[in-house]
C-alpha cells in the first residue's frame, strides 16, 4: 500500500491530515509507503501542484490531486484524511 501525502506525515504541534491518515494505518497494523506529493490544495495546480505524486493522485481520483490519498494493494483507492482513518479502522491488518 502506498500513501500520498503533502510535505510530512509527522504532527507538528497541530493535527495535520496526512499525519492522521499515517497513524491510522499504522495503529490499524500497516506499514504504509509514504509517497510525497509536494504542493498545496489551496495554490493553483498548474504552478505548485505539478509533483508527480499530485498528478499520480489526481490520475487515480478522477481529477482531484488531493492528499492524502491512499493505494491499496488490490489497486483500490481511497482519498482523505476521515475517509483513510474510516477505511483503516473497518480494515485492520491480519496477523503477519
Amino acid at each position: 500500500m502506498k500513501l500520498y501525502v503533502c510535505w510530512t506525515n509527522k504532527h507538528f504541534g497541530h493535527t495535520h491530515a496526512c499525519a492522521t491518515a499515517f497513524d491510522a494505518l499504522e495503529e490499524a497494523g500497516y506499514e504504509p509507503e509514504v509517497e510525497h506529493a509536494r504542493g498545496m490544495a489551496l495554490l493553483p495546480d498548474a504552478i505548485f501542484n505539478r509533483s508527480a505524486g499530485r498528478r499520480k493522485v489526481a490520475e487515480l481520483s478522477g481529477g482531484s490531486n488531493q492528499v492524502p490519498a491512499l493505494i491499496l494493494d488490490d489497486g483500490g483507492f481511497v482519498q482523505g484524511s476521515e475517509e483513510i482513518v474510516a477505511w483503516a479502522k473497518a480494515n485492520p491488518a491480519g496477523p503477519a
